[in-house]
């Protein structure tokens, strides 16, 4: 049976238990009984695979290409006249970001290594505010005219493609396209970043514990 005693110091109460080598909880408290730094590790890496990272990271793998394609091809077809996110790089700076953080989450599904996890976490925070930015971009896009359709002057003469309104159309539709991909991206990144913090934060205590 454990002895308890009770001491005060200095307004603090101290309460002291004494456990017999017969008690099944002295065996946990032993020093060899403590679980291995890489058993801890991989039972916190466990918990940010609750996220799917694998599925995650297929997801910003598939729209990176895809950012990326669309930004070669549009680049080229508009030479000479850019449109918003065509002048800003938007298509290969937040595709190529994305490229790396899904190869990154789909690795973390292979390896049990917290700083691939804590490396995740970063990488996914800037694919956070890539994609609001991104968004802002292709949000203004759709609220301006074509490239090389804008008149400063009262007699300037358009091109021909000004008075297609199918283009128009068409420009607004592939904008909006990327609007829904950069909300997709956003969540994604969002829910990696909130299991990866959190297998993060266990490990840190775990650590602290010990």
């Amino acid at each position: 049976m454990a002895a308890t005693t009770v001491t005060d110091s200095g307004g603090v109460r101290i309460i002291t238990e004494v456990i017999p080598a017969t008690d099944p909880r002295a065996a946990q408290l032993a020093p060899g009984s403590r679980p291995p730094a890489h058993a801890a590790s991989s039972f916190q890496v466990r918990g940010f695979r609750k996220a799917q990272p694998k599925a995650l990271g297929t997801i910003h793998i598939f729209t990176g290409i895809i950012h990326v394609c669309f930004g070669i091809i549009l680049t080229v077809s508009e030479y000479g006249t850019p449109s918003i996110p065509v002048a800003s790089g938007v298509f290969f700076w937040l595709g190529l970001l994305l490229l790396v953080s899904g190869s990154l989450l789909v690795e973390s599904e292979k390896r049990d290594n917290i700083s691939l996890v804590k490396t995740c976490c970063v990488v996914n925070m800037g694919v956070i505010l890539s994609t609001l930015v991104a968004t802002l971009v292709h949000a203004t896009a759709i609220t301006h005219n074509i490239p090389g359709c804008d008149t400063n002057t009262p007699y300037q003469l358009k091109a021909e493609w000004c008075f297609n309104a199918g283009n128009k159309v068409l420009s607004n539709g592939l904008d909006f396209m990327f609007v829904i991909f950069c909300l997709l991206e956003f969540c994604a990144a969002v829910a990696a970043l909130a299991f990866g913090y959190d297998a993060v934060k266990q490990h840190n205590y775990t650590r602290m514990v010990r």
